[in-house]
């Protein structure tokens, strides 16, 4: 990460690895064409596209770490800073009482490098834009950094942390049950067998 470590520094990090039982693994095989892709609203950045985010408010938009940008409603270091939001406990708890059929988590990659992995070979992921509240230093970071969108979905989460895969039937269940544990959570779209030369996801409707 240039700019953040001198040299002789280094960065010490952790890591947790998980079980599971064979029969509840989300290997993505259990995706059919309907299946509805329910979003988990982001806090914000959850530390992916740091290196870009970093350049283009010090740089590009000549920002302190105290300044207040007021398209955010908050300074620099609070919306860089604001803490990745956990969904462990709420997705775990839904999963006791519909079965979830794919997840992809949205980190490196955004969208784009990431809900493909939960899909089956033939089928791909209509996102309707503007389903989502989208945190506002989002389209700032964007038009400041002149990403085209495909850029954009691939660089960061763009509002959305977690998406979920289930049954149509179940969207509305697992909708309120997220609302009701404090998580904003949205219908952002559905799974749709693929056309030839398809990329693993689509956006469709209008810009949010």
């Amino acid at each position: 990460m240039p700019s953040v470590y001198a040299a002789g520094e280094f960065d010490l990090a952790g890591f947790a690895v998980g079980v599971v039982e064979r029969k509840r693994i989300l290997d993505g095989k259990a995706v059919r064409t309907g299946d509805a892709l329910i979003g988990l609203s982001s806090s914000g950045l959850h530390s992916n596209g740091f290196s870009l985010a970093r350049k283009v408010v010090f740089e590009r938009m000549k920002k302190r770490i105290i300044s207040r940008v007021p398209e955010w409603g908050t300074t620099v270091a609070d919306e860089l800073l604001r803490p990745t939001r956990i969904y462990v406990r709420p997705v775990l708890s839904l999963s006791r009482n519909i079965r979830i059929r794919g997840m992809a988590h949205i980190t490196g990659g955004g969208m784009s490098g990431n809900i493909p992995r939960a899909l089956p070979p033939g089928l791909v992921a209509i996102v309707e834009r503007g389903a989502w509240t989208m945190p506002p230093v989002f389209p700032t970071l964007v038009g400041a950094a002149r990403l085209s969108e495909r850029e954009a979905y691939r660089t960061f989460n763009m509002g959305i942390g977690m998406v979920l895969i289930v049954r149509p039937g179940d969207a509305d269940r697992s909708l309120r049950h997220f609302r009701r544990r404090g998580v904003p959570a949205f219908a952002i779209g559905e799974v749709r067998k693929a056309k030839r030369g398809d990329p693993g996801i689509l956006l469709a409707g209008g810009k949010p």
